[in-house]
């Protein structure tokens, strides 16, 4: 890790070739979020958000830079590493929220951790915690046809958070809710920041949502433009 971070960043680029040339959807890239934050990505479509999640997801790999979550080299990882990764340091929430339909709430949650190998006595606990935390306890025999789609997303940041994961990354997670919904939603999200059991990195067009972090970074044309709320950029 460098200094104090949890993620670091240093001149990182992605390219894409297109028909008309290179699109530089990264352009060169320098940020540092510290253990603890919680930061929102915004900008309009096509500034280089999705691109910047799918990196520190280990889902990408950038053309040239340098990226380091949890002290782990994104950049020059081995396939194994990038899979375990994923698997040990990283939670991750879509926007459609993606729970299977034939689980209930719990066994959505639970899924990841006997993925990982432990027994459903084991992992109880655990999935006990996860679903008192976004307060859907009492849903926990429900499946996902049953829910709102509020509670849908919160069993997603449940089953997210599941497997102890130091990063959450979101990506609009509030995009598919009415107002009620997505302030619940809000309300686990500060919850998670207030008792630091991750670092959340969240994608979103929403003011409401990017209020609420401790630092914002707002991009355009696949750089980060400068301003006095924010992680240090370069």
């Amino acid at each position: 890790m460098v200094g104090d971070s949890m993620i670091h960043l240093r001149n990182v680029t992605r390219t894409y070739s297109s028909g008309s040339g290179v699109v530089r959807a990264l352009d060169g890239i320098s940020l540092d979020i510290p253990a603890g934050g919680f930061v929102t990505v915004t900008g309009p479509s096509g500034c280089g958000k999705s691109t910047l999640l799918n990196l520190l997801g280990g889902l990408d790999r950038p053309t040239s830079g340098e990226i380091l979550v949890d002290g782990i080299p994104l950049h020059s990882a081995g396939e194994r590493a990038l899979t375990s990764y994923r698997r040990n340091t990283l939670g991750i929430v879509f926007q459609f929220f993606n729970l299977l339909p034939a689980m209930t709430v719990r066994e959505n949650v639970e899924l990841p951790l006997l993925l990982r190998g432990e027994s459903a006595r084991k992992a109880a606990p655990r999935v006990d915690e996860m679903l008192d935390l976004v307060g859907l306890s009492a849903r926990s025999g429900h499946f996902p046809h049953q829910l709102s789609g509020g509670e849908m997303q919160r069993t997603a940041i449940a089953r997210a958070l599941a497997g102890c994961p130091r990063l959450l990354l979101a990506d609009e997670p509030t995009g598919n809710l009415d107002s009620a919904n997505a302030a619940r939603v809000c309300e686990t999200l500060l919850k998670i920041a207030s008792q630091k059991i991750a670092v959340l990195v969240i994608v979103t067009h929403s003011e409401s949502v990017a209020a609420m972090a401790s630092a914002r970074i707002r991009m355009l044309d696949g750089k980060i433009i400068p301003h006095n709320n924010g992680p240090a950029g370069g």
